[in-house]
């Protein structure tokens, strides 16, 4: 904004509407505020005097009057006998400095570079087997001051959607097939509530969750995925993303050392870094998580994330002598399991496996599920089975952390499973999953045998291939998305050295009818690169 010179002082080119609502002198009052605010008027500049600020406007005094008062009194004036108003000289520092001053000072990318540093430490010290708590806050700084910020933000990737995220259709690996979900039984039920909704619903509700959801989830485990749990021991989470957070805070302290799957969920890494947790990565093999070598790289863990079910994302299912291995070394070492069973609804060769949790006779399992996979991922709900013993703990976190989860989402999803359309839904879904599937395998059979090598194709919504060695999976997936073909690199959910490239190639999201040409599309990129 630029000055006008007075024999008064210095006077922002301030502009009056006297058609406004707003009153004259409050546009005085924000004009000198924001001149402030953005620098034009800097400490200790002199402002003219009302009478020679009125003339210049055109307008009475008393709307100046009015203005310069209100500036006076929060402190942004300050008034001089016999000299004049001035711009106060002790503002605080935020207020000389404006928020794009700040950014052109570098603070965002100070604060990525942390972050990036942060990460290369991360994966220095998997590379070893574990990850080293760091021991000090970041800081910001933004020419001669400094911001300081939270060890967990600093240490986090920052969040990015990388060009293969963006997309639908062949071969986005998170979306499952929306276009199948009985939307207008949705819809009936939401409006029903939405009719007959009561005072009480409008209130806070419990952190555990809506008890006649608990119930209905609880039936559902135990004689879906033989979960063994009474409706208690069910909390609603908003996904399973929350469940493991609010998991982590119960359990784990910083420094924690913490079994994950390598390779694995990276969201699930981001929330163990978050707590400064070590993360100790655990190589996977046909028979799922390697216990041996979880024992041999740090056999006093605090606790061991897992999907057993189907590992994500080479989908292994965990054996039986894996299992028991597992379950006994969390009784010997009073350590924690958390299990993830994020898609385990969909198997297409077998009956779905049943749930680890259900072997658990020492109550070191903490169970996670979420209905994002089968049912949409907007709905954002999930849950948490947790020993009775852990109840009280899971209750003070959650409730400090958001109180608890809305009423309404909770009350629509109890109708859709007590009514019978979520079972219904399932066994729909697996066989047009299970077709999407077998015509994924056999296009991949007959264009790319040889280049493509297929990976846990016997449940959830996905599967994984891996390229020959000396193939680069996120350029080969960046050019894709630029035709439009979603693949999802393979080596980004690796931490250590010798990770795999290949690509995860999601099918729920695409018809049976759309898949031949995402494939021919994929060989004739891979044609172009050099990969035949």
């Amino acid at each position: 904004m630029k000055m006008k010179k007075s024999a008064g002082g210095l006077s922002p080119l301030l502009r009056v509407d006297r058609g406004a609502s707003r009153p004259l002198h409050a546009q005085i009052y924000a004009g000198f505020r924001t001149a402030i605010l953005d620098r034009s008027l800097r400490a200790g500049e002199r402002i003219p005097s009302t009478r020679t600020l009125a003339r210049e406007l055109g307008v009475s005094r008393i709307p100046a009057l009015n203005a310069y008062s209100q500036l006076l009194a929060e402190g942004y004036f300050e008034s001089r006998t016999g000299a004049g108003t001035f711009v106060s000289s002790s503002l605080p520092g935020f207020v000389e400095e404006s928020e794009t001053d700040r950014e052109r000072a570098g603070v965002n990318g100070h604060a990525r570079s942390s972050a990036a540093r942060a990460r290369n430490g991360t994966r220095n010290g998997a590379a070893r087997g574990w990850q080293k708590a760091p021991s000090s806050r970041r800081k910001s700084t933004a020419g001669s001051r400094t911001r300081v910020l939270a060890l967990r933000t600093a240490t986090l990737p920052q969040h990015t959607r990388p060009p293969w995220f963006g997309g639908t259709g062949a071969f986005s690996f998170s979306q499952p097939g929306v276009d199948a979900f009985p939307l207008h039984v949705w819809s009936k039920i939401v409006a029903r509530y939405w009719r007959n909704v009561s005072m009480s619903a409008l209130e806070y509700g419990d952190p555990m969750g809506q008890r006649s959801l608990r119930e209905a989830i609880a039936t559902y485990l135990r004689t879906s995925r033989s979960v063994r749990c009474e409706w208690q021991q069910v909390m609603i989470v908003s996904g399973s993303q929350q469940a493991l957070d609010v998991t982590t805070r119960v359990l784990l302290d910083a420094g924690s050392p913490v079994w994950i799957e390598e390779p694995g969920y990276w969201l699930a890494r981001n929330i163990l870094t978050s707590a400064g947790c070590r993360i100790v990565a655990v190589p996977v093999d046909r028979d799922g998580l390697n216990v041996e070598a979880g024992i041999a790289a740090c056999r006093r863990a605090r606790a061991a994330i897992v999907a057993p079910s189907h590992q994500f994302p080479l989908g292994a299912t965990m054996s039986a002598t894996r299992r028991l291995q597992l379950l006994e070394w969390a009784r010997r070492e009073s350590a924690w399991i958390i299990e993830d069973d994020y898609d385990s609804e969909y198997r297409y060769d077998s009956k779905p496996i049943a749930a680890l949790q259900g072997m658990d006779r020492s109550e070191r399992v903490i169970y996670v599920g979420t209905f994002s996979k089968v049912l949409f991922p907007a709905l954002r709900v999930g849950y948490v089975v947790m020993p009775p013993d852990l109840m009280r703990h899971f209750i003070a976190v959650r409730h400090t952390m958001d109180v608890g989860p809305p009423h309404m989402i909770q009350a629509v999803l109890a109708d859709f499973l007590n009514e019978g359309h979520f079972s219904r839904h399932i066994r729909r879904m697996r066989q047009i999953y299970a077709e999407r599937r077998d015509v994924l395998i056999n296009c991949i059979s007959e264009q790319l045998s040889g280049v493509l090598e297929v990976q846990g194709a016997q449940a959830g919504l996905h599967l994984t291939v891996t390229l020959p060695r000396g193939a680069k999976d996120r350029a080969i997936c960046a050019m894709a998305a630029e035709r439009k073909l979603w693949l999802w690199p393979l080596s980004p959910t690796y931490i250590g050295a010798g990770a795999r490239h290949g690509f995860i190639l999601g099918y729920a999201g695409v018809t049976a009818q759309e898949i031949p040409a995402g494939v021919k599309r994929l060989r004739e990129l891979l044609d172009e690169v050099g990969w035949k």
